[in-house]
């Protein structure tokens, strides 16, 4: 068992209300107009589904949801990851106030509409009543067979994705060639006429240092001389005034011990002005004017001038600004490589047509196993000889899906071929086949609890006997609820729920109770005969009662 309560408070007719589950095959049945699917609504609401104003009681500030489930096993490793308190059961509730907003809750803790829509699935399977009109289009028809076959989609649809990216780029290539090849001449001529100059990073510095020295190179002669003759001159010569003194102060040094230490700086002072007499001597010595380095520096600073008022760029820019062409017409080269762009684009379809083959004969495999199951479905639903297949075609073109066109047949009667559902089945037909599939493909899910929503519509009589019996052998393993307008379906539920309308100062308000006994009698007369119930109709409803209790 799974469901074990929903619990409304406020919830478009209902006041408030509280619903026990049990497990086994669970009938849902009422008048119309009385609510029936409203529990189906605030399920489908409390597992995260969009919700606006019109949910909240008229009058009211907001409505409660809650509905409580026993915890699937599968399902307590996202909850423990999600720090959701993982625990026997699993409490779902949500608030929706006037002005459509909501808040969700799961075991107690705030949670996300995207959380509640992500354990949805390891919940409830909801089948409702207008589940035939999907046969009709391709693509659910293609999802309810990955869904049957367990077909993960992904490594298809990474393929598809990479292919079609590398053939963009191959035909933008293409449609671009003129384009890039002024681009490419541009950028050849740019960069042959900048590597002319051949520009290297901190170059312009250098030349404007070296340049500066040049240009002052008489200047600097005789600043060297004047200072070298300030240290030497035999009369006034700074270094031959310091040895003076310090040969005067080392005389004394024996009468005054003070004149010892002002010796010792003085001669690290005299060693220190013959040093830099020494490389003002050799300064001069290398020194000349050169009016033919001069002359080459004045053109190559020239032509740095030239170029980067030409490209509007300071001097100093012109080695990164040819390195970016350089980069440029490498990145142009790179995507105007016609050939190697084929060769991406050919190998991007190969692995693309590997995955989607491998798909469709995973698909192949599951439509067989599907049409037999289904085939099977319909013998017990009232259509016996008719048979069922699910066909695989290739697409027009290739898709994210895959290559696959899925089609669904149905021969309705023994001896005729099958053809599409929308050409042979009527409504009736059409609704028990959506029945079938509904019933096939829930066998193999994981959800411990069914939801059949009024899909039994457009059926009566024996078929919707056998309806019933199916509905009921799935009960024997699973959790069964099923909204039905069908005496015959409702006759066979473990348990019996009815909707009734209620009309009181406040307003009108919705109420579900279990009956049993006369009260399910009562019931399922009336579902026969209409508002008036007969004590014919009164003997039928215990008679199919029984008979189902019999077969059960």
């Amino acid at each position: 068992m799974s469901l074990k309560r929903i619990a409304l408070r406020d919830f478009v007719i209902v006041e408030q209300l509280e619903v026990d589950f049990s497990p086994g095959f669970t009938a849902l049945t009422g008048e119309t107009g009385a609510g029936k699917s409203i529990l189906i609504d605030a399920l489908q609401l409390v597992l995260g589904s969009r919700a606006d104003t019109g949910f909240v009681r008229q009058g009211a500030a907001k409505s409660e949801l809650i509905a409580e489930f026993d915890t699937p096993p599968a399902l307590k490793p996202y909850l423990t990851e999600n720090e959701l308190q993982p625990d026997e059961s699993v409490l779902l509730r949500r608030v929706i106030d006037a002005q459509g907003k909501s808040k969700f809750w799961i075991n107690g803790v705030a949670a996300t509409a995207t959380q509640l829509r992500s354990i949805a699935p390891a919940l409830v399977d909801i089948h409702g009543q207008h589940a035939w009109q999907s046969l009709m289009q391709s693509e659910p028809v293609r999802r309810l067979l990955d869904a049957y076959a367990n077909a993960d989609c992904s490594s298809v649809q990474e393929a598809y994705l990479s292919w079609r990216a590398a053939d963009k780029t191959l035909q933008q290539a293409r449609s671009m060639e003129a384009t890039h090849q002024r681009e490419r001449e541009r950028l050849l001529w740019q960069i042959s006429e900048v590597d002319k100059l051949a520009p290297t990073e901190h170059e312009w510095e250098e030349l404007n240092a070296q340049h500066t020295r040049l240009s002052h190179a008489q200047t600097l002669m005789d600043a060297a001389t004047h200072a070298l003759a300030a240290l030497e001159d035999e009369d006034s010569g700074a270094s031959v005034q310091a040895n003076r003194a310090l040969h005067t102060l080392q005389a004394q040094a024996h009468v005054e011990p003070q004149f010892a230490a002002m010796a010792e700086t003085l001669e690290g002072c005299v060693a220190q002005l013959e040093d830099l007499a020494r490389s003002l001597g050799g300064y001069l010595r290398h020194a000349e004017l050169d009016p033919d380095k001069l002359e080459q520096l004045d053109e190559r600073l020239g032509s740095w001038l030239s170029l980067a008022r030409r490209y509007k760029r300071p001097p100093e820019d012109l080695p990164a600004l040819l390195q970016g062409w350089k980069n440029e017409l490498k990145a142009l080269d790179a995507s105007a490589d016609i050939h190697a762009l084929e060769n991406a684009a050919a190998a991007g379809w190969k692995a693309y047509e590997k995955a989607a083959q491998a798909l469709s004969k995973i698909r192949a495999r599951a439509a067989e196993r599907l049409s037999q199951a289904i085939t099977s479905a319909m013998q017990e639903l009232g259509m016996a000889g008719g048979r069922f297949v699910a066909t695989i075609h290739p697409a027009k073109e290739p898709r994210a899906d895959g290559m696959d066109d899925v089609e669904l047949l149905v021969a309705g009667h023994p001896g005729t071929e099958p053809k599409p559902i929308a050409k042979v089945a009527s409504g009736g037909e059409l609704s028990r086949i959506s029945l079938a599939i509904a019933i096939s493909t829930s066998q193999l899910g994981q959800a411990p609890t069914l939801i059949f929503d009024e899909i039994d519509s457009g059926i009566g009589g024996a078929v919707a006997d056998a309806v019933g019996r199916v509905m009921h052998a799935l009960g024997q393993d699973r959790q069964v609820l099923a909204v039905t307008h069908l005496a015959q379906v409702a006759a066979r539920g473990d348990t019996h729920l009815v909707v009734t309308k209620q009309r009181s100062k406040s307003g009108t308000s919705s109420h579900i109770s279990a009956v049993t006994e006369n009260g399910r009698v009562d019931e399922i007369a009336r579902m026969l005969g209409g508002e008036h119930i007969s004590s014919t109709s009164r003997a039928h409803a215990r008679e199919m009662i029984a008979g189902g209790v019999h077969d059960q």
